[in-house]
């Protein structure tokens, strides 16, 4: 799949779109963990042990998808490190998806709808898949405070989101692309 570029007069295809989709990738989510430090520093929120996002991907290669609860699952040795790459990668593939849908022109002028709307959607990643299969129930609904589960989950995807618009602005000013 190709574009035209207007901007240089060629044409751009979606292996054009790799570098910056990494480089917004890794920089949104560097800010949603920066967001989540400062969360846990200020106010004493804990976000989400990525140890055990560790242990449920290292889990499925075994065939456990799904944990009765995965604080129970015995641990795997890397699962931290495993954790942080997935949550690493998996923010780029978000950026990936938005870039999909938008091409160039976003990098060239970033704005701040896509980027939350795609941090909005990327919280059904742990609504629907994740938090059922650690066992938590669909949305957290067997957290003990599955409401305030929630709220958390959203407010650290729309910080991905912010952090999207916020990399994108930063490498649009420093003219990467």
């Amino acid at each position: 799949m190709t574009r035209t570029n207007k901007r240089k007069g060629s044409v751009v295809s979606l292996i054009d779109l790799i570098f910056p989709t990494v480089i917004i990738g890794l920089g949104a989510t560097a800010f949603m963990d920066m967001f989540a430090w400062l969360q846990r520093s200020l106010w004493n929120i804990q976000g989400l042990d990525y140890a055990l996002v560790g242990r449920w991907i290292a889990g499925i290669p075994k065939g456990q998808f799904t944990h009765k609860t995965i604080l129970q699952s015995p641990q795997n040795r890397y699962e931290r490190t495993i954790g942080w790459v997935f949550h690493y990668a998996i923010g780029v593939l978000f950026v990936g998806i938005m870039l999909a849908f938008t091409g160039k022109s976003w990098l060239d002028a970033p704005s701040l709808l896509n980027p939350m709307i795609i941090g909005i959607a990327s919280v059904a990643a742990p609504f629907l898949v994740m938090q059922p299969a650690f066992g938590f129930g669909f949305a957290a609904s067997k957290t003990p405070s599955p409401w305030i589960t929630r709220q958390r989950s959203l407010i650290a995807h729309l910080s991905f989101g912010l952090g999207i618009y916020l990399t994108g602005v930063i490498c649009a000013r420093l003219s990467l692309w």
